[in-house]
């Protein structure tokens, strides 16, 4: 295993403990995200429903950060739970939210299943537009079982 992927690992896992602070929803995702520096640093954290009951974890992290700064074009987020494509509770869905921050990369633990959405399509949106998504399917059970609240996740 290389020395990228272990650090991919590293976040990832932040990332998981976060989504257990997200209070339960039965109507929602548990999502946690981690914002890291091209330097390797944290620059930002987010978790669902952290500021309010309709935030996303993607959405927390940015909004900790001014808009525009120069960290976020080399930066990287990592998110237990595929990007949301299209939301009901916001006008802005996280990914769209993404690649207007100016982020290069995307990491997540876990496709979106079509139980709110019927079809997620965060990674293609992102990656169409030039982001690089990376998947993490060995830690998709521990960003799953986060959610074992929700009708269908087991």
């Amino acid at each position: 295993m290389n020395a990228a992927h272990e650090r991919d690992l590293y976040w990832m896992r932040r990332a998981i403990e976060l989504s257990k602070l997200s209070p339960v929803s039965e109507g929602a995702y548990s999502v946690g995200a981690v914002i890291v520096g091209a330097d390797g640093t944290e620059l930002s954290f987010g978790y669902s429903r952290e500021a309010d009951e309709h935030v996303h974890a993607e959405e927390s992290a940015l909004a900790k950060l001014m808009q525009g700064d120069p960290r976020l074009t080399g930066a990287t987020i990592y998110s237990t739970l595929e990007p949301c494509s299209q939301r009901r509770s916001r006008p802005t869905p996280c990914a769209q939210l993404i690649l207007m921050s100016g982020l290069c990369r995307v990491v997540v633990a876990w496709r979106e299943p079509s139980l709110f959405v019927d079809d997620c399509v965060g990674i293609e949106l992102l990656t169409e537009a030039g982001v690089a998504a990376i998947e993490l399917p060995e830690l998709a059970e521990s960003a799953r079982s986060v959610n074992k609240h929700l009708p269908g996740i087991t």
